[in-house]
């Protein structure tokens, strides 16, 4: 890896250390201080909702004002304050008003993170799997060894531990660099006629989609193996098989890249996608199929970001970059993971755990509907300019 690249390898080893920490423990910790079973379902949706707004609005400030290094640090700055909520909080309200002020700022570490990045690749995207991995790895790493701590300390020491890795988020961002955008035909044209170029509106349907349907992973996925009698070494394990399968495909991504397609690529993400969601709904008696489908998430994680960013490079560049990582984040992970959190909860309350993830797979499903329509209206408009 390139030595430029190195700085932005610590900051999303940190980034989702701190973010993997406390989003895998804080229902605990919620339960812990007296919230209530549906209380800390809004608490933990919050994560979601704000990244529909907090995304869009730093995207924009960093974009206009060019100094997204800047932004950057503001609001990690800005969200090692807010966590100070988590210490002195003792009420629902209280603990509302914490998350909301938290994940405004933080919500926007990642898009403005990987603008920068990618800024500083200059459209050459074959190191982008080998830096994106230490954020994998540092998932990997805080959450195992959090949860020793916990075991020692109690779940109280949460928000020190967290708040130890935002403080490191901070400091790893001091050190990256403010690459100034190049200039491009696409990075020239304003965002609204961007988004009106064919194939971006079905794209971001697509991205929305898988986002929905890995809801059923995210936030029921350790219920439903708890609920199928796995222990939660078992379901420690599991977890740590899908990242550690994700980080494996980040390292080898430019060698699949340069063999095929990112439209290619993120259409057998999809019906990967929807093998996984559906052996995982039918299979939750044998653990060799449950294994099989969380070594899967390589490709319906790992294969399908890497194409996904591999594909907005063809709209969003330059002085756009920021602004395009925050539409992925609030479409797909805003919009797709709210909406996608609220029926998956519904079809397992009102029909069954495994319809659950039938459902997951009919969603990816669609959304290897919508990004095939995403390609084809593409390669129509290109087409039509030849011609």
């Amino acid at each position: 890896m390139p030595a430029q690249y190195r700085h932005f390898s610590l900051f999303l080893f940190f980034y989702f250390a701190h973010a993997g920490t406390f989003i895998t423990y804080a229902a605990l910790f919620f339960a812990a201080r007296g919230m209530s079973v549906p209380q800390i379902g809004v608490l933990l949706a919050l994560v979601q909702v704000m990244r529909i707004l907090g995304p869009n609005l730093w995207g924009w400030v960093a974009d206009h004002s060019g100094q997204r290094v800047m932004v950057l640090r503001l609001t990690g700055c800005a969200a090692l304050l807010s966590f100070g909520g988590m210490f002195v909080a003792d009420s629902f309200p209280e603990f509302i008003i914490a998350m909301v002020m938290l994940n405004l700022f933080t919500s926007a570490q990642t898009p403005l993170g990987e603008a920068l990045m990618l800024t500083e690749m200059r459209g050459d995207l074959s190191h982008y799997g080998r830096v994106r991995l230490w954020g994998s790895i540092g998932f990997i790493v805080a959450v195992s060894a959090a949860g020793y701590l916990l075991e020692w300390f109690g779940v109280d020491a949460l928000p020190t531990i967290a708040g130890l890795l935002l403080m490191m988020v901070v400091c790893a961002s001091l050190a990256l660099p403010n690459t100034a955008p190049g200039a491009t035909a696409h990075a020239r044209a304003p965002l609204l006629q961007v988004m009106r170029a064919p194939g971006v509106w079905s794209f971001f349907v697509s991205v929305a989609l898988m986002c929905a349907a890995h809801m059923a992973l995210y936030a029921f996925y350790s219920l439903y193996l708890e609920r199928a009698g796995y222990s939660k070494a078992v379901i420690g394990m599991m977890w740590a098989l899908g990242v550690m399968a994700e980080v494996v495909f980040f390292y080898f991504q430019a060698r699949v890249f340069a063999r095929f397609s990112a439209r290619s690529v993120m259409l057998v993400a999809f019906g990967v996608a929807v093998l996984r969601f559906t052996i995982i709904g039918a299979g939750a008696d044998f653990l060799w199929v449950l294994i099989a489908a969380q070594m899967m998430h390589a490709v319906t994680f790992g294969a399908h970001h890497s194409a996904l960013v591999q594909t907005m490079q063809t709209w969003f560049s330059g002085p756009l970059q920021a602004r395009g990582q925050a539409l992925y984040t609030s479409i797909g992970y805003g919009i797709g993971g709210t909406l996608g959190g609220l029926f998956m909860s519904a079809c397992w309350d009102k029909i069954s755990p495994e319809a659950m993830f039938y459902a997951a797979a009919g969603l990816a499903l669609a959304g290897m509907g919508a990004a095939a329509l995403s390609f084809g209206s593409q390669a129509g408009a290109t087409r039509g300019k030849i011609a």
